[in-house]
């Protein structure tokens, strides 16, 4: 009988711990594949957060959409085509449908204008309280428009606006240009000590 019973112990002893181990594999897995979906912000592409109200990115993944809801954003706009590679053509309907604004500026990357940041500038003004994050493709475009609103709007410094903009891209003669004119639009100067204007040897 105690030889029984000792043996139905040891069992059970094998038994949980067979289950342990079970739930400490499961978990990890699911923290695996958690960081797979990319459950954080920063897995978003080239996603840079300027201010607690105020961040420009890449294109977000249809997963990724529910995750800026959850961080408490409350607006996208979003500046580049819908016939682009990486684009989502019903993000519209994706962002409304969570509950946030959702604003689109088609922004030509090879003829961006004065008033397509004056449309993006004027809506944040609108709403300057308005968690929002402002994305293109690849936050080329985005990071040019941040660069110009924190300067003229927030009073960032040229020179870091810029340095921020180059953790992303080296604006070329284009897009170069095209900050200038806004610059000079609202009489601020393109000249700073620590900033490199030369445009890259190819486009990015």
């Amino acid at each position: 009988m105690n030889v029984s019973l000792s043996h139905m112990k040891r069992k059970l002893k094998g038994l949980a711990l067979i289950s342990a181990v079970g739930v400490i594999s499961a978990l990890g897995v699911a923290s695996v594949h958690a960081q797979e979906q990319g459950d954080t912000l920063d897995a978003i592409l080239n996603y840079r957060q300027y201010t607690p109200l105020f961040s420009s990115a890449g294109q977000p993944s249809r997963e990724q959409f529910p995750l800026l809801k959850e961080q408490g954003y409350e607006r996208v706009i979003y500046i580049a085509f819908n016939n682009g590679r990486t684009a989502i053509p019903d993000e519209d309907q994706i962002v409304k449908d969570l509950g946030m604004d959702y604003l689109h500026i088609p922004v030509d990357f090879n003829n961006p204008t004065v008033r397509d940041f004056n449309a993006f500038a004027d809506a944040m003004q609108r709403e300057p309280n308005s968690k929002t994050i402002l994305h293109c493709q690849v936050n080329a475009r985005a990071t040019a428009f941040s660069l110009l609103y924190r300067v003229v709007y927030q009073g960032v410094p040229l020179a870091q606006a810029k340095a921020d903009m180059n953790t992303v891209w080296q604006p070329n003669e284009v897009w170069r240009d095209f900050i200038f004119d806004v610059l000079a639009e609202h009489n601020i100067s393109n000249e700073c000590a620590e900033c490199d204007w030369t445009p890259p040897a190819r486009d990015q």
